[in-house]
Formats: C-alpha cells, sequence, structure tokens
C-alpha cells in the first residue's frame, strides 16, 4: 500500500513551465553581437546575433530611430556574416550548422546551405572572383561560387575544385576552425584554429602551401592583404602577429592585450591595424 500511495503522489506532482512571448519585432539584440559588415553605399549595418536574428541598422546620424529591419531564419547563434555582389548578397554562418544567403537589399532568405556537420564558425570573401569559403567545428572548409550558390567541393581541412580534384589531406592534427581569411584575388586560403597553427591553401590547384607555427592558443581572428602575401592574426593567447606568407614566418608581434584577441580590421592599404579582444 506505501508503494502504491508513493506512485500516486509522483503521479500527482504539479511541474511548472513557464513561457518566453517574444515582441513581434525586436528591435534590440538580446544577446552579444558576433560579427558586423557595413553598407557604405547605403549606409546601413548588418549586425550576427547571438540570438539568432541578423539586424539591419541605418549608421545615418540624421535619421532618429537607427532600426530598420530584423532577418530571422537561423535557429541558432550567428557567428559571421559578409556582404557579397556589391551589397545585393548577404551570406551568413551559425551555430545551426547552416550557412544562409540571403537579399541584402528586401532582407529575406534565398537559399540554405546544409553541407557543414557542426557549427559554422567563420566566413571568408573574396571580392575580385565572388567566392565564399566557410569554416567550422566539422574541421573542413567549402569553397562557395555567389553568383551561382553552388558549392565547389570540400573535404576535411582540404578544399577542392568545380572539377572534383581530391586534395591531399593535412598532415597533423586537426582541430575545428574557428577564423579564416581569403585575399580579394581569391588565391589564397588561410584557416586558424585550436591546433595554434595557421594553414595556408591555394584554392585553384588544391595545394596546401605551408603551415605557420608561433601562437600559444586558439587563432581567433585573421586577415590577408590584397595579393596574399601578408596574414595578421589574432589569437586568445593575447597576441597579434603578423606573417609573411613569402618567407613562411612570422615577421612581427604585438602584445598590445591582456587576455585574448578576437577581432581584427585593417585600413585598405594594410599599414594599421583595430583590434578587438577579450580583455575589452
Amino acid at each position: 500500500m506505501a508503494a502504491h500511495h508513493r506512485q500516486n503522489t509522483a503521479a500527482r506532482r504539479k511541474v511548472q513551465v513557464s513561457y518566453v512571448i517574444r515582441d513581434e519585432v525586436e528591435k534590440y539584440n538580446r544577446n552579444g553581437v558576433n560579427a558586423l559588415q557595413l553598407d557604405p553605399t547605403l549606409n546601413r549595418l548588418f549586425t550576427a546575433g547571438r540570438d539568432s536574428i541578423i539586424r539591419i541598422w541605418s549608421v545615418n546620424q540624421h535619421k532618429q530611430d537607427p532600426y530598420i529591419a530584423s532577418m530571422e531564419h537561423h535557429t541558432d547563434w550567428v557567428n559571421d556574416v559578409v556582404l557579397c555582389c556589391n551589397g545585393k548578397t548577404l551570406i551568413s554562418a551559425s551555430s545551426d550548422t547552416t550557412v544562409k544567403v540571403w537579399n541584402a537589399h528586401k532582407g529575406f532568405c534565398m537559399s540554405t546551405l546544409r553541407t557543414h556537420k557542426d557549427y559554422v564558425k567563420a566566413l571568408a570573401y573574396a571580392k575580385d572572383k565572388e567566392l565564399v569559403a566557410s569554416a567550422g567545428l566539422d574541421r573542413q572548409i567549402f569553397l562557395w561560387d555567389v553568383n551561382t550558390l553552388t558549392a565547389l567541393t570540400a573535404s576535411n581541412n582540404t578544399v577542392t575544385t568545380s572539377f572534383s580534384v581530391t586534395a591531399s589531406s593535412l598532415s597533423g592534427n586537426k582541430d575545428s576552425i574557428y577564423s579564416l581569411a581569403m585575399n580579394q584575388m581569391g588565391t589564397v586560403i588561410v584557416s586558424g584554429s585550436t591546433e595554434k597553427v595557421l594553414r595556408v591553401w591555394d584554392p585553384r590547384t588544391c595545394a596546401k602551401l605551408m603551415k605557420l607555427k608561433g601562437h600559444t592558443d586558439n587563432v581567433k581572428a585573421l586577415l590577408l592583404n590584397r595579393d596574399g602575401t601578408q596574414c595578421l592574426s589574432g589569437s586568445s593567447d593575447g597576441t597579434i602577429r603578423l606573417w609573411s606568407l613569402g618567407q613562411q614566418r612570422c615577421i612581427a608581434t604585438y602584445r598590445v592585450h591582456d587576455e585574448g584577441v578576437w577581432a581584427l580590421q585593417v585600413n585598405e592599404a594594410f599599414t594599421h591595424v583595430y583590434s578587438g579582444g577579450r580583455d575589452r
């Protein structure tokens, strides 16, 4: 009887369930912002949020309310965004494992690319070729033709061409990729990972060009100059490093942060770098 009474009591136990009903339009980010993209022609800023929403803002100082619209289609963090095709197309990468292609002017999703098997952490864009590379925790790099929205091909930590020529596998450790860069001409791709090294590729020939060692922690940010001869990297080890790809070595180390470096941006001439880090 006692056991039967306990079973009935457990069955009658009340469970409280709470629901959060959000506003129809949420103008402001509910969580952190992972990435920014500026459209200087239309004076608009795209923000990629941890609340899964991409928001569009006006940077016109004379506009009283800067909010323009929200682009909602992802179901998890939006980790990176890039503007392509003279600002007409926005590409986004998310922890929901997808890469999405958006009409940047009208704000709707045109295509969803489901090739990654884990969080997609980084994008890189070659303006001259209209190519976008995506990479993430599945250790894969994919190369996309933005105009056709077709994946050219990819395999583990390798980049291959539209002719389905398989590239050689990388030697050494293969860890999750957190950062990616491609030069404007689309001749060099660099990836950074928890492996603490930079891996450099030529996407035209599927060749692994080099592996650059120097950082002592995860490589979180990468930038390439236009011709792909120099690379800047930011790491959780708190340093920014300047690399000569021709010499295959680090030529300068900048120790200006007390904690990890998470974001980098340069001027067009590649002579000044702006950095953001965990030390705020």
